[in-house]
């Protein structure tokens, strides 16, 4: 069954098709990942450039973490370590308490850009995430199940000229997904997409994570987009920039739930993680990369009007220093 949505761009209604109830899938076992006093630190024409520095945390299985910060601090640097696109300059990274490797199997990455193949279809672009030595069968398989998942299966013989901006990016995460990786990397993945359209992913995200239920490290510019996802979000600090301000402490608040029992319980990762009740969790230092650690109460999906939500996204907004911007435009 599929549910649909109304998405308008310019002047035109765009019927989106949507899985109404997704089943699980065959995966593999989500990952753990460990970071350990990680360091990356880039040669310059006037000198060396740190952008991570002293970062360290722990990733539990099937956790989403959400990435947020201002430009420059590392969040995509992050991501390319967590997916041995690149290497630290210091620190230690493990997956599963093995060294990430170049070209890892157990890790996909997601873009901004879906970057289909405009001569293939939209199963065909799928099938290029499948490991090497995939058999046809297994693949032509593993290609209808995932198209099914994020509701192209009707779709799967279309070019990508031939559908919409969110379908394109469900071809792209399915596409990361053909690998069953133990860690699904998100780089703004929503981000290009038009408002109704971005909301139906976080659903659609959701839905997903909950019939395979892979780790997820997610990169993004907006905040309300990391809380309602995610069971922790991630401050990063720009080492070199402005100063970010530390989010004013909160007391502890008791576990509300922000959402139906439908959900995953955000608690119950973030306990995994060994992570306090507390909202937030403070960098030691300030000249660590983390900011600060908060973890998200409640069960998804989340209701985004919920006074625990609002007040979060009020507290990362003062980290980013959002409040500043409004009283210098209103000076």
């Amino acid at each position: 069954m599929l549910r649909s949505t109304f998405t308008f761009r310019s002047e035109v209604c765009i019927l989106v098709f949507m899985p109404e109830h997704i089943e699980t899938v065959n995966s593999a076992p989500a990952g753990r990942v460990s970071i350990g006093g990680v360091e990356r630190t880039f040669p310059m024409k006037d000198g060396a450039r740190t952008v991570l520095r002293d970062l360290t945390l722990d990733i539990a299985p099937g956790e989403i973490v959400a990435v947020v910060g201002p430009s420059g601090c590392g969040k995509s640097t992050l991501l390319r370590l967590i997916g041995g696109l690149d290497s630290p300059t210091a620190g230690t990274l493990t997956l599963d308490d093995e060294g990430v490797h170049a070209h890892d199997d157990s890790t996909a990455i997601a873009f901004q850009e879906p970057r289909l193949l405009p001569w293939r279809t939209i199963a065909q672009n799928v099938a290029i995430g499948l490991p090497l030595g995939t058999k046809r069968a297994a693949g032509k398989k593993r290609v209808a199940e995932l198209l099914e998942l994020v509701g192209l299966a009707h779709a799967a013989n279309q070019r990508p000229r031939e559908v919409s901006g969110g379908m394109a990016q469900r071809t792209s995460l399915a596409r990361a997904l053909a690998r069953s990786p133990r860690v699904l990397l998100l780089d703004e993945p929503f981000g290009a997409l038009d408002a109704l359209t971005r909301l139906n992913m976080h659903d659609l995200l959701l839905d997903i994570h909950r019939a395979q239920p892979t780790t997820i490290v997610l990169v993004t510019h907006d905040v309300e987009e990391a809380l309602y996802l995610a069971d922790r979000v991630l401050l990063l600090r720009n080492l070199h920039g402005p100063a970010t301000d530390p989010i004013p402490e909160r007391p502890r608040a008791k576990v509300v739930a922000l959402g139906s029992s439908s959900g995953i319980g955000a608690l119950g990762s973030a306990r995994a993680a060994g992570v306090t009740q507390e909202h937030q969790t403070s960098a030691r230092t300030t000249n660590q990369s983390i900011a600060r650690v908060v973890p998200v109460p409640g069960i998804r999906p989340r209701d985004r009007g919920a006074r625990t939500f609002t007040d979060l996204r009020t507290s990362l907004l003062d980290g980013l220093g959002a409040h500043k911007l409004t009283i210098k435009e209103n000076a």
